[in-house]
């Protein structure tokens, strides 16, 4: 999240408080979905929320690249740890099916 904040801070003034707010809600959803992922003893159904928020988030990020907003380093870096976040959730997902 803190990279994202970086990278969000250089948004345009117009786009900043549109599509820069989508992608911090969205943020702040999976932090508050992986919490309760932690929590659950029934983990399935979170789990699969909290996957659909990440290919949510991860099409904001694309289309703000797409829009020009950010540049393609940034996009780069940013989709790279936004990959590594997906294949945590795709571990745990293996674990909880397997149990």
């Amino acid at each position: 999240m803190g990279y994202a904040y970086t990278c969000l801070r250089q948004f345009p003034k117009t786009e900043k408080f549109v599509l820069g707010t989508d992608i911090r809600n969205s943020m702040l959803e999976l932090f508050a979905l992986s919490i309760r992922c932690a929590k659950r003893y029934y983990k399935k159904v979170s789990l699969q929320d909290l996957d659909i928020e990440l290919a949510r988030l991860k099409g904001l990020v694309r289309l703000s690249k797409d829009l020009g907003l950010l540049s393609f380093k940034h996009y780069e870096q940013w989709s790279k740890q936004l990959a590594e976040i997906g294949r945590m959730i795709g571990g745990w997902l293996r674990s909880v099916n397997r149990a």
